[in-house]
């Protein structure tokens, strides 16, 4: 069964899909796949670290809008923020959505002990996903589930994080050959 969309949703979507590259959106492959393991894991509370225009947080808070979840999605650039902003805003999901834009290292440290995620969506600078990881695990419920793209695409830049999860014996992983490569990780 395809995914519907309201007709607004998909024409966003489609005009978010004609500049993928100028925003480094992920495939519309990848974005289907999120959307199914949200709905299938019942999440609940999301990090997304990585908004750039919305696209991704788009599928993600579609899901959302069936588990009853909520969004939470980081972005470090203002103008790319306000473009996600209006985005949700126009596709009927910003009710569930809490925007934060800064650097996402600085906005996860001061998170308080209460705030948890099950599900993490890792698609920002790839040198840095070892420090979401580490920064992220805390705020982790018992069986979270973390995606994190770009695992094929960035080898080498994300290959600290990849040793990070490969070592941590909380969590069995699998690479998926998406384009660009995701990393799908379940916390045991």
């Amino acid at each position: 069964m395809k995914i519907i969309m309201d007709e607004v949703t998909s024409r966003v979507m489609e005009g978010l899909e004609e500049t993928q590259k100028n925003f480094w959106n992920i495939p519309r492959e990848t974005g289907v796949m999120i959307n199914m393991f949200i709905k299938m894991l019942n999440a609940q509370s999301v990090l997304e670290i990585g908004t750039s225009n919305g696209y991704s947080g788009l599928w993600i808070a579609k899901a959302l809008k069936e588990t009853g979840g909520k969004l939470t999605t980081i972005e470090f650039y203002e103008k790319r923020q306000s473009v996600a902003i209006e985005n949700f805003k126009t596709c009927g999901v910003f009710d569930i959505v809490t925007p934060i834009q800064g650097s996402a290292c600085d906005i996860i440290e001061r998170f308080g002990e209460d705030i948890k995620f099950d599900f993490v969506f890792i698609d920002a600078n790839k040198r840095e996903y070892v420090k979401y990881f580490e920064l992220v695990k805390p705020h982790l419920t018992p069986k979270a589930f973390i995606a994190a793209d770009n695992i094929i695409s960035h080898a080498e830049k994300v290959q600290t994080f990849i040793d990070a999860i490969d070592a941590d014996e909380e969590f069995q992983y699998e690479i998926l050959p998406l384009p660009g490569g995701l990393l799908t990780a379940f916390r045991n």
